[in-house]
């Protein structure tokens, strides 16, 4: 079949409150809806979150909210654009197009930011949903029926765990209020991903850092759980200086609070040369990691996990950054990147076939949409399977079942 069209839409989300993190804010949540036509009838629509913020703090820093935005959809179409005339069979693997189709659509997404310097996370963000549409091309064109049977071989192997649950991950970013922290736990959560990295120079960053974990962290010890509490700490490359991150890890000593983290993710924005191998947590690289080739990279600084954003960086990145990561033995995990429901069962689907994190003995997935989207009810009930058991987290958990894994959790609906 050949691709002979395409049309891209932009919903505009509204949030709860501005969504704090990098020491700044945004304040709603493009979401791309991707549709290919093919010269045989077919059409396959997906959706795609934009994170402008998320993916590069220049571009975002350097352009109003909705002109980020802008520019990162204007990205979405020019590589839509490229791939009408293309054949299109069971040969066709989503992987392969992308990774041959980046080059140019990285050039482009120079031109339109005027940056030699964006990120390729940042294009990488712009194509998730045109690859979501890739993937469900190529799932009709293998007669794949679920997730399982369209993996390739290569990636098939390395995501055969079908877990029965995986932890539930929201968000405590700046503006979550204590009553909410509070509300999460009585609701069985026992993992909670704080955002760190405040706005204001390093010492202002660092004493408001410190402050907002202690907080946290006081605030969760006084709550009888069900089961001993985590945390996930994000810093999202503000810490400048390995020596100011220490300094945290000491206070969370201090405070007793270090033994319960079990991943700190993204400390710097710097060099990979900033070897991490004698800090006493689990480092994460995220946002940064752009590539294969940077899994290998931090991994060599002493990195010991890795966020993975089907949603946020593509499928097909993240399938290969799995595959990277598992090749030396390194765990990882799903984030994200604010999701509307569609796009978490995307998420959902690699985070359900990792295999288990050691320190938890199941894995886990980060999801604020809930806590974050205004209209969260009414876009859980536009779901093709609302209602559904592994939509919506029980006692901390969300629990995956053989109709998960039987409709894959509705990605192809």
């Amino acid at each position: 079949m050949k691709i002979v069209g395409y049309d891209l839409d932009i919903v505009r989300e509204p949030l709860r409150r501005k969504f704090g993190f990098k020491g700044s804010f945004f304040s709603e949540k493009w979401v791309t809806m991707m549709t290919l036509i093919t010269d045989d009838g077919l059409t396959v629509q997906a959706p795609g979150g934009l994170s402008v913020l998320w993916s590069d703090q220049a571009i975002f820093t350097d352009h109003c909210e909705a002109g980020g935005n802008l520019l990162m959809s204007a990205i979405a179409e020019f590589a839509a654009k490229l791939l009408v005339g293309q054949q299109y069979d069971a040969t066709s693997r989503p992987d392969r197009i992308l990774k041959d189709l980046f080059p140019a659509v990285h050039d482009y997404a120079k031109a339109v930011t005027n940056s030699d310097e964006v990120r390729k996370t940042f294009t990488l963000n712009a194509l998730v949903s045109l690859d979501f549409c890739l993937w469900k091309l190529y799932a009709k064109a293998i007669g794949a029926r679920t997730f399982d049977e369209m993996l390739p071989e290569q990636y098939a192997k390395m995501l055969s765990h079908h877990s029965s649950q995986i932890a539930y991950v929201p968000l405590v970013s700046y503006g979550i209020e204590r009553k909410e922290i509070e509300l999460m736990a009585r609701d069985g959560v026992f993992l909670f991903k704080v955002k760190l990295g405040q706005s204001g120079t390093q010492e202002q960053m660092f004493a408001k850092d410190c402050q907002r974990v202690k907080e946290v962290f006081e605030l969760l010890r006084t709550i009888g759980t069900e089961r001993p509490v985590y945390y996930y700490l994000d810093a999202n490359g503000r810490y400048e200086k390995k020596e100011t991150l220490l300094r945290l890890l000491e206070f969370l000593d201090a405070i007793g609070m270090l033994d319960s983290v079990v991943i700190l993710e993204e400390p710097f924005d710097g060099p990979v040369s900033i070897d991490v191998s004698d800090i006493p947590v689990v480092i994460a690289g995220d946002e940064s990691v752009e590539s294969s080739e940077d899994v290998v990279e931090r991994i060599g600084a002493g990195y010991g996990a890795f966020a993975i954003k089907p949603a946020g960086k593509t499928l097909s990145a993240s399938l290969e950054m799995i595959a990277t990561a598992y090749s030396f033995d390194i765990p990882c995990f799903v984030a994200d990147s604010a999701c509307i429901p569609r796009l978490a069962d995307l998420n959902r689907n690699v985070a359900a076939r990792l295999r288990p994190f050691e320190k938890l003995q199941m894995n886990f997935m980060e999801s604020n949409g809930a806590d974050h989207y205004l209209n969260w009810t009414q876009l859980i009930q536009s779901h093709p399977f609302a209602g559904a058991a592994w939509l919506n987290p029980q006692r901390g958990t969300y629990h995956l079942d053989e109709a998960f894994y039987a409709c894959s959790g509705g990605i192809y609906n």
